[in-house]
């Protein structure tokens, strides 16, 4: 045994693993190369199955009633494989629907489900939707996901959205909504627009209608929704009927 792992040995096992738990996986994996006992307790279900648990709880609560499942790291990294894959197939679709630089709203909560249902995580989110290089629709798929699926707190979304540095990105919201009746009358259908940013979202009490708008998608009262990168300079209307 080399003198570096005569050091790393000499900490207590339970000592090494508590390091070991409070690291992030790229951590982990640097922490790996430093010797061979590392190395050992990187392989480890102790640690790695919490790891699994902060990032997928929903896929954990299933997986776990299994009490003679193992292999933690080797799931974990190919479910990592997994979310990377088919979160570009939801990248390519946003992309073909908002060539013109607006998106519908049918489409973006199809995208929203779509996350739904892979049992997307918050950490899944900052990495692979809360990109700077990501068109800001795709950046809204996320925020919508965060606040309205996973009902995260407005402060913790916010931080993320700031420390991917992507807080300041703007899109514009449009929807028209059906006149309302007035002595037997309808009155003229009512515009409204807000161009805001993509913190605002989290935090302006003001401004939440937007993304209750957006849950809402194009039912009932509201005809049309328009999702749009702020400065576009072609904007598509996509009318929807009601449900």
């Amino acid at each position: 045994m080399n003198q570096s792992d005569h050091t790393y040995s000499s900490i207590h096992n339970d000592v090494a693993l508590k390091i070991a738990s409070s690291l992030t996986v790229p951590d982990l994996s640097s922490l790996s190369c430093c010797s061979r006992v590392w190395r050992e307790i990187w392989g480890s279900d102790c640690v790695w199955e919490p790891l699994f648990k902060q990032r997928w709880p929903l896929l954990y609560e299933e997986i776990v009633k299994d009490p003679n499942f193992k292999g933690w790291k080797g799931f974990y990294i190919k479910q990592h494989k997994e979310m990377r894959d088919q979160t570009e197939s939801i990248i390519k679709f946003v992309g073909q629907c908002s060539k013109s630089e607006s998106l519908q709203v049918n489409d973006h909560l199809k995208a929203v489900q779509c996350l739904k249902s892979m049992r997307f995580g918050f950490e899944d989110v900052q990495m692979l939707l809360f990109k700077p290089k990501l068109n800001v629709l795709l950046n809204l798929v996320g925020l919508h996901y965060c606040l309205n699926i996973l009902r995260l707190p407005a402060s913790d979304v916010k931080e993320a959205l700031e420390s991917n540095k992507i807080s300041d990105r703007q899109v514009n919201v449009k929807w028209w909504k059906l006149g309302r009746w007035f002595y037997g009358f309808r009155m003229r259908d009512e515009f409204h627009s807000r161009c805001l940013s993509l913190v605002d979202l989290t935090t302006l009490k003001d401004d939440a209608d937007v993304l209750g708008v957006l849950h809402r998608g194009a039912i009932h009262e509201v005809l049309q929704v328009q999702i749009s990168i702020v400065n576009s300079t072609s904007s598509l209307w996509l009318n929807q009927s009601s449900q």
